[in-house]
């Protein structure tokens, strides 16, 4: 199946809701922005289709997924400047295809782990606002670069 399917699976959330903050949707894909405090520069890349595996979409929808995922890492490199952008694509817990896209900083919570193990120190208050200020003009960046 792809993306002229449109198929949906009632028991799959990211069928069911964007998950987030929208910043842009195709006939493909959507980007959202997760509002995860801990991590403001955390984006999504979801394929708008339920899929769980990126093997199953042809080589066209392959191409054009990875091409929306190098767009949104070069965007939030441009206009957040992080020290490290890590890419995953996991769909152990939400089995739909998604990417995640995540600004990393060696002051957050997690560096240089990854944000999903045991936390290495608490987060500063206030130390996100730079950042946070700067995501209206990424999610305009975004949504530019990716609109049909």
């Amino acid at each position: 199946m792809g993306q002229l399917d449109r198929f949906r699976s009632p028991s799959c959330e990211l069928c069911r809701v964007d998950g987030g903050v929208l910043v842009t949707r195709t006939a493909a894909l959507r980007v959202i922005r997760v509002q995860d405090p801990d991590y403001p520069g955390f984006y999504r890349v979801v394929w708008n289709d339920h899929q769980c595996e990126f093997s199953q979409l042809n080589r066209f929808e392959r191409a054009m997924l990875m091409d929306a995922v190098v767009t949104v890492e070069q965007l939030l490199m441009r206009h957040l400047q992080p020290r490290k952008i890590n890419l995953a694509s996991l769909g152990n817990v939400v089995p739909h295809l998604h990417w995640h896209i995540i600004a990393r900083y060696t002051h957050d919570r997690h560096y240089p782990q990854p944000i999903w193990a045991p936390a290495q120190r608490d987060s500063k208050a206030g130390q996100w606002q730079p950042v946070i200020d700067l995501l209206p003009s990424l999610d305009e960046a975004i949504d530019s670069a990716l609109s049909d």
